[in-house]
């Protein structure tokens, strides 16, 4: 088994073709058979099911698809770390975040990062907190921003390290104004129960708020009117302001969002929520992104102390 195999293995696998395959990974389609060929023969196993138009993954290809990319990534880590030991003047760094981040604390981070290492690439994955702990351990990024569940192995255990950044509030929007899907107007403060009598809007899964939802639902043994479910962050807020129904959401969001109504959460545990900086531990992490974590902290320790963070969110890093 050679890299260059595996690499051939994943064009194929994303294609679903061999002549768009080789195409992709500028050789020859008889060049690409015969590689795979060799990849199936080493392994002892068939690794797609040819058909006439499309190939598709056999058991032994779905087993080897998550392991060949993590080895694909890695060796294109390895890669980069080397260069980067000419002193951060080049490299690459793949960061995610969920929407909240991405609109807010995360851009700030970045271009005080951009001026001081202007010569490393900067890839911004933007997903679901679920997704991007998946991105991670696949090998395709470098660093996360991800919610810190209480529920998961603590900070420093398991396949990830967890490094708490942030607390933030969880709340309740609605349409400013009372606008249509509501049964009444919510007011200031409101528990689980007074929220799952109004119709919801709740995001696609791979969002933890999904998750929060529905688990705060079913704690509390009421059974909410989902009115719209499957959207992005964005999404969300314009359904509620459109008055399709009531969200709850993190409070990071709603800088600038001036047709909405904010109702704080009544109840323990779920209402708050950390935010965690996190990376893979069987990895050491690059000095690039060794220099983004510093970059981060210094960033939210100056914001925190100027007063600069949105309200209900707060800076924890010790």
């Amino acid at each position: 088994m050679t890299l260059k195999q595996l690499v051939y293995f994943l064009a194929v696998a994303d294609t679903g073709r061999f002549v768009q395959a080789a195409g992709e990974v500028g050789i020859a389609q008889p060049t690409l058979s015969r590689q795979i060929q060799s990849l199936e023969d080493d392994l002892g196993e068939t690794l797609f099911t040819r058909g006439r138009d499309h190939v598709t993954l056999t058991a032994a290809g779905e087993t080897l698809l998550p392991l060949a990319r993590r080895i694909v990534a890695d060796v294109e880590t390895a890669r980069l770390e080397i260069a980067e030991l000419a002193g951060l003047r080049r490299g690459r760094l793949r960061v995610g975040a969920t929407p909240s981040l991405c609109v807010g604390v995360l851009a700030d981070v970045l271009a005080v990062f951009h001026a001081s290492y202007p010569a490393i690439s900067l890839q911004i994955r933007e997903g679901g907190s679920q997704d991007l702990v998946t991105d991670l351990e696949d090998g395709q990024l470098d660093l996360a921003l991800v919610i810190h569940r209480r529920d998961r192995a603590p900070a420093g255990d398991g396949p990830l390290r967890l490094t708490p950044v942030l607390r933030e509030e969880l709340v309740a929007i609605s349409a400013a104004g009372g606008q249509a899907g509501l049964d009444e107007t919510l007011g200031d403060h409101a528990g689980i129960v007074e929220l799952a009598r109004h119709p919801l809007v709740v995001h696609r899964p791979g969002y933890e708020l999904r998750e929060v939802v529905l688990s705060a639902c079913a704690a509390a043994g009421v059974t909410p009117r989902i009115a719209v479910e499957g959207g992005e962050m964005d999404a969300v807020l314009r359904m509620v302001e459109r008055g399709l129904g009531v969200a709850i959401v993190p409070s990071l969001v709603l800088t600038g969002r001036h047709g909405l109504h904010t109702t704080r959460l009544d109840g323990s545990g779920w209402t708050h929520r950390t935010i965690a900086l996190a990376h893979r531990t069987d990895v050491a992490p690059t000095r690039a992104a060794e220099a983004f974590r510093e970059t981060l902290l210094a960033v939210l320790a100056r914001t925190s102390r100027t007063g600069g963070l949105p309200p209900g969110v707060r800076f924890i890093h010790s």
